[in-house]
């Protein structure tokens, strides 16, 4: 991987396109920033299509049934524990409609912290729902303290949609050594089968001392690492000590998360929530031929308040307007990428919903 390149303040400025941003920094990039004024996706509002009273959602993951049903993956927990809760309460649950502009019903709760002494004790969140073959396969992250420094990627399997899922007795990911980029956690599963002929997972990790350290309202840099199997279940191994996507050089602690990555066109593709690099309310677009060497990122889509318009939300609800936790639903022959969906806070019952859009054109 190539050496990133230092920029000063007046060079930084001097390639802005807006006076605010700048060549790309990030060691993986392989172009530099030319601000995108239309999105990459052009989308049409189809509403919030989960809301459950007495809960927050979160982390819509949806797949086709074998029954023609659109099944979602999604986390929730209690509305009394706030919009933290995920951190210490959550489980994954599913849900079904009959197609994506329908509303979903629950249906099941399917992953349950366990309680004390295993490593997803205290929570489980971040589902992500795939299938290769004739196995389905639940991506998530659990913990074991109900705090951040425990977080680590697992993984269910089952052959139905419906379960029974074989659950894990440990992580399929565990964080690097202690001072590396990814010390503190692994989160954020993106999964994606290469080039190579190997399955790809990306995880979102930080470095303990700089979150532990650093002031502001958001502590700690996120970058994307990439381990890979020659099976869906593992073992990963990490394909380098570096991050493969990494924002850190920029101005504001720019950053990323929510990453849901799929293969079209001979290319990968990534979306993700900004965390700095336009503002924090946009979606990324980023693509790459080798997992590896990302190009820059573009806008994906903008904030909720330019596609809907809802009324002013109760103070509590801080990021409202915001899309977060992007996922697509493919058209039936899993290639074409059909519906955005997404998380966002609000709803009829004041918490968060899974909010769906129409991918009209990309």
């Amino acid at each position: 991987m190539s050496t990133p390149k230092n920029f000063t303040r007046k060079e930084f400025l001097q390639t802005s396109a807006l006076g605010m941003m700048a060549v790309v920094l990030g060691s993986s990039f392989t172009t530099s920033l030319d601000f995108a004024e239309k999105p990459y996706f052009k989308l049409k509002p189809i509403g919030r299509s989960l809301e459950l009273e007495g809960y927050y959602i979160w982390c819509s993951s949806p797949i086709w049934g074998e029954d023609g049903k659109v099944h979602l993956f999604y986390s929730r927990w209690k509305k009394e524990k706030g919009m933290g809760g995920w951190l210490n309460g959550s489980e994954i649950c599913r849900a079904e409609a009959n197609s994506p502009f329908d509303k979903f019903e629950h249906r099941e709760i399917i992953l349950a912290p366990r309680g004390e002494g295993f490593w997803d004790a205290t929570t489980c969140h971040n589902p992500l729902i795939k299938k290769v073959d004739d196995q389905y396969f639940l991506f998530f992250m659990g913990n074991s303290n109900g705090k951040t420094n425990t977080k680590r990627i697992g993984l269910a399997v089952s052959k139905s949609l419906e379960g029974p899922w074989e659950r894990p007795d440990e992580p399929l990911l565990l964080p690097g050594k202690e001072g590396s980029w990814d010390d503190h956690c692994t989160t954020n599963p993106a999964f994606v089968k290469g080039n190579d002929g190997k399955y790809w997972l990306f995880y979102k990790s930080w470095n303990t001392k700089e979150y532990e350290t650093q002031k502001g309202a958001v502590r700690g840099n996120r970058k994307y690492g990439l381990a890979k199997a020659l099976k869906p279940e593992g073992p990963y191994l990490k394909v380098s000590e570096n991050p493969v996507i990494d924002f850190s050089s920029m101005p504001n602690n720019a950053q990323l998360e929510d990453a849901f990555i799929w293969k079209q066109n001979g290319k990968f593709h990534m979306i993700a929530r900004d965390m700095g690099f336009f503002n924090h309310e946009y979606g990324l677009h980023l693509t790459t031929k080798d997992g590896i060497k990302w190009t820059k990122p573009e806008v994906a889509y903008l904030d909720l308040k330019q596609y809907v318009t809802e009324p002013e939300p109760p103070k509590h609800l801080k990021r409202f307007g915001r899309l977060e936790r992007p996922m697509i639903l493919f058209d039936k022959d899993g290639k074409t990428p059909k519906f955005l969906f997404g998380a966002t806070q609000g709803g009829t019952f004041e918490t968060s919903t899974t909010f769906v859009f129409e991918i009209l054109k990309r």
